[in-house]
């Protein structure tokens, strides 16, 4: 573990990171300050309740991305299965002609 030093909104964070985490944690941070500042002029209500919507939109986003992204496997192998047959069905025919 190495300490990092990050910089969100103006205010300095000292964290602990893993070496091959460094480039996923300034991803985040860049992510996190992005989020805060879109938010800074929508709330009025301080630095808390700003972190606080900036986390739930940063969770709903992942969530959403998760959702899109998932993958039905065994649907796939199926229908992998389905297009390969019909390929071969399809070659087949083609054979004859020739």
């Amino acid at each position: 573990m190495e300490s990092m030093i990050i910089q969100i909104m103006g205010r300095e964070y000292q964290v602990s990171v893993k070496a091959e985490e460094v480039e996923t944690l300034q991803q985040a941070v860049a992510m996190v300050g992005e989020k805060l500042q879109q938010l800074s002029g929508k709330v009025t209500s301080g630095n808390e309740s700003l972190a606080v919507m900036a986390a739930l939109y940063i969770a709903h986003d992942a969530i959403v991305a998760q959702h899109q992204n998932h993958l039905d496997l065994p649907a796939c192998k199926r229908r992998i299965g389905a297009v390969n047959d019909r390929l071969e069905q399809v070659l087949g025919q083609q054979e004859k002609l020739f």
